[in-house]
């Protein structure tokens, strides 16, 4: 899997969203100033290309989907950081967070009782 650019990203979260766009109505969906049309339609190309979406072909318009989904996207990128930054540590980069003043003790506390909640 490709890393993507920061406007891929951008771009791919407004697909994730909607499941399923035409340019223009990923280009609603995205902060102003608004992109151009053709920029849009480059960058979902190029997605395509990169192997995260799809399109069904409407009388000559492309209604784009996504292949990749979100939590395969997040899933991959995250171990790739926790590997590279973190020894493929998670208490390394929990004492990072907190280290760095990014989450506090009762955040802590929070992470701790979900863990907890989860394994059960």
């Amino acid at each position: 899997m490709k890393k993507l650019s920061r406007k891929e990203e951008e771009l791919m979260q407004v697909i994730w969203d909607l499941d399923k766009a035409f340019v223009k109505d990923a280009i609603e969906h995205l902060p102003d100033p608004k992109p151009h049309y053709n920029t849009i339609a480059t960058l979902m190309k190029r997605l395509e290309e990169k192997g995260y979406l799809a399109h069904h072909e409407y009388g000559g318009s492309y209604e784009y989907y996504p292949i990749v989904g979100k939590e395969n996207y997040k899933d991959t990128f995250m171990k790739k950081v926790l590997n590279t930054f973190f020894d493929n540590s998670y208490l390394n980069m929990l004492a990072y967070f907190a280290k760095e003043e990014k989450i506090d003790a009762e955040q802590m506390k929070e992470l701790v009782k979900m863990i907890e909640k989860d394994k059960k």
